[in-house]
């Protein structure tokens, strides 16, 4: 009979490296309880400053619970991931840290800047009253080991998996990893409670969760890369109040995805009396970044669509 197992919250590690002991063996049609870390593993708190953010310890940034060794997945397989449930705890953080994120090189975001979500409703991240963001947690980083004997670092996505900070991966969908070494050795962690598609300025709503999912197996059937199946409606299906959607052109995407937030936060900054830091950090929890257009060279089109619902959830 398929089984439930339970991994804690020290049961974690941050590279990929497939010579990492797992810390449990599971079945397909198994059942997995992760309590997992934030993404810096307890460095900041409910009470913490922005002066925090000079002093974090990179190290262990992106901690994840694992690995799991599944037994019967040999390379050739794919692991099949269903997300059954998420929970996060009652708060979050998103932090502007400088010289990271999409606006790295923009004076205004020079200096460390910390917010403080509160979660406690169960159901919505409350920026500051009348602001409120619906939860649609998903795992930032999932991943198998990687199929060299190297020690890779968390922080990019690879053909493994990885941070891939994909929002689509929410409850009640199945994501597919190919195995690539014996025994897969799968591990996740980073949950967001929220998260615009490209999490604009390098955090999402970070947070301690709870994570449930259950462990299937494809023999013989592998694909490339990580692939997702969402049934039913995509995130942000939540929004009744309309989007305000900013554009911007150029022959370069990186480019252009700047300059479509750029003219995002102006627009928040201008019609909802926020600052620029608070802008910035809603645009990387709220914001929908788009290649709206890439095939009319030589410039390419990126919309940023923001939904306007956060602001009539009162």
């Amino acid at each position: 009979m398929p089984r439930v197992h339970h991994i804690t919250a020290e049961q974690a590690h941050c590279r990929w490296d497939r010579h990492l002991p797992p810390v449990i063996d599971v079945d397909p049609g198994d059942s997995i309880v992760f309590e997992t870390p934030d993404a810096v593993n307890y460095q900041i708190d409910r009470e913490s400053e922005s002066s925090i953010l000079t002093t974090l310890d990179f190290d262990p940034i992106h901690q994840v619970n694992g690995p799991v060794f599944v037994r019967g997945a040999e390379p050739g397989d794919t692991l099949v991931v269903e997300i059954v449930d998420i929970k996060p705890i009652d708060w979050g953080w998103t932090a502007i840290i400088p010289d990271f994120g999409l606006l790295q090189q923009d004076d205004a975001y020079r200096e460390p800047y910390l917010h403080i979500w509160d979660l406690s409703s169960g159901s919505y991240a409350e920026f500051k009253p009348g602001i409120r963001v619906p939860f649609e947690p998903f795992c930032g980083v999932m991943a198998v080991a990687p199929d060299s004997d190297d020690s890779l670092i968390t922080l990019p996505p690879r053909a493994n998996g990885g941070n891939v900070d994909c929002k689509l991966a929410q409850p009640g969908t199945s994501v597919f990893l190919p195995v690539l070494t014996e025994g897969a050795l799968f591990s996740l962690g980073d949950v967001h409670a929220a998260q615009g598609d490209g999490e604009v300025c390098g955090s999402a709503i970070e947070c301690q969760a709870t994570v449930t999912v259950q462990i299937e197996l494809m023999k013989g059937h592998q694909l490339p890369e990580m692939a997702i199946s969402v049934p039913g409606k995509l995130p942000g299906s939540w929004n009744t109040g309309g989007w305000m959607v900013t554009t911007a052109h150029g022959p370069d995407l990186f480019d252009a995805s700047q300059q479509a937030v750029r003219y995002m936060i102006d627009y928040l900054v201008r019609s909802r009396s926020l600052s620029m830091q608070e802008a910035y950090v809603l645009c990387s929890a709220c914001v929908d970044l788009k290649i709206s257009e890439i095939v009319d060279a030589p410039n390419w089109l990126v919309s940023a669509a923001f939904p306007l619902g956060i602001f009539s959830r009162l």
